[in-house]
């Protein structure tokens, strides 16, 4: 039911934000060239917010951008060197730099290219290798920062007292430790869990803090890391090279010839073995866009809500003040629901992730002994 409703509301949102751009009218006697100057786009204020970037935007006053810039780190093909500097230095896409530039609009939006000595795109250029340091690398970066703190403070205090009940921070993670490898390692993969727990408490970790702390509405927190598919990939890639090198004989066995299916299904045409190879693949890609889908959603959905302030405040001042208040109780309901969610994904991530080890390991002793 809670899906149900998160895709309605994505469905109905979109459908408002992403109409024409509406003019937001300074005062009543704005002339309608500076109306036509300001405009508020509902669709590029959320795409601008859950999309990555090489700033940290902190708020706009005005035309005045308060932000922090991030290193940029590139390798220029062209002219066959490193460079490394602040992205204060485009000036937010409006400068080049070093015959370099950001593009802020169209298809290559938030890449960085090669530009000629007027300024204009080299389209017969290569694209610069970006090893930047990016808004959900750096969120990311604090995730780490903050998991290790955690954890080291944790091992301190079970180190200085082993015998001792748990505190602090040891009585809210040793629960969650003990739930993951109850509750979701030992009955899905069995007497081999032990094997996989680090990998299983690394990722529920890490999709849970980063969760959180995407919530934060300003820095450190607010960055989109789940919700960005990048990250989801290589995590879902992460369980598919574990399950992959961690499948045994009968794993194998079962993919290639599955036992109990009728011989017409593999013969001439080998039907079921196609089906099963496909399934190895899809079972990552299921991981990578849940968990990416129904995070992107909650920034989606709250987004808008706040963006319904500016639709209705463009139409008259009380429309704003008025649907504001809507707008924001809508929001604060949505952030204490994806407080659930935040548990919910990564739980889900790691329990399907556990299956998946469990049927590459498990043992099939009732076919050897039929």
């Amino acid at each position: 039911m809670i899906e149900f409703n998160k895709q309605l509301c994505i469905f109905l949102i979109l459908v408002v934000l992403f109409a024409l751009p509406v003019s937001i009218p300074a005062s009543e006697d704005t002339t309608q060239h500076a109306v036509n100057e300001e405009k508020f786009n509902p669709g590029e204020f959320i795409i601008d917010h859950i999309l990555d970037a090489h700033e940290w935007h902190i708020a706009t006053i005005g035309h005045t951008h308060i932000s922090i810039p991030l290193p940029i780190i590139v390798y220029s093909y062209k002219q066959k060197q490193w460079h490394v500097f602040l992205s204060n230095k485009f000036h937010h896409g409006h400068q080049s730099y070093n015959g370099l530039a950001l593009i802020t609009e169209g298809e290559l939006k938030g890449k960085i290219v090669e530009v000629d000595e007027l300024g204009n795109i080299d389209i017969h250029a290569q694209l610069p290798l970006d090893l930047s340091i990016t808004k959900n690398v750096l969120q990311i970066f604090i995730i780490i920062g903050l998991l290790l703190w955690v954890f080291l403070s944790v091992a301190k205090y079970y180190k200085e007292n082993p015998s001792a009940p748990p505190r602090r921070l040891a009585s809210w993670v040793e629960p969650l430790v003990l739930f993951i490898r109850d509750d979701i390692a030992l009955p899905s993969i069995g007497h081999k869990a032990y094997k996989f727990m680090p990998y299983l408490l690394t990722v529920f970790f890490f999709i849970f803090f980063a969760n959180l702390i995407g919530l934060i509405p300003v820095f450190p927190g607010g960055a989109n890391v789940t919700g960005n598919i990048a990250v989801t990939m290589v995590l879902a890639l992460f369980t598919f090279a574990m399950t992959t090198f961690s499948g045994n004989k009968s794993y194998w066995m079962h993919i290639v010839n599955a036992p109990g299916v009728p011989w017409w299904l593999k013969i001439p045409i080998p039907l079921m073995p196609i089906i099963e190879l496909i399934g190895v693949f899809t079972k990552p890609f299921v991981l990578m866009v849940r968990l990416f889908a129904n995070i992107a959603a909650g920034h989606i959905i709250a987004l808008g809500f706040f963006s319904l302030i500016f639709i209705f405040g463009s139409m008259h001042w009380a429309g704003g003040y008025g649907i504001s208040i809507l707008s924001v109780s809508f929001a604060i309901f949505m952030t204490l629901l994806e407080l659930l969610v935040a548990f919910i994904q990564a739980y889900v991530f790691t329990l399907l992730s556990a299956i998946y080890f469990g049927m590459a390991v498990e043992e099939h002793h009732h076919e050897n002994t039929h």
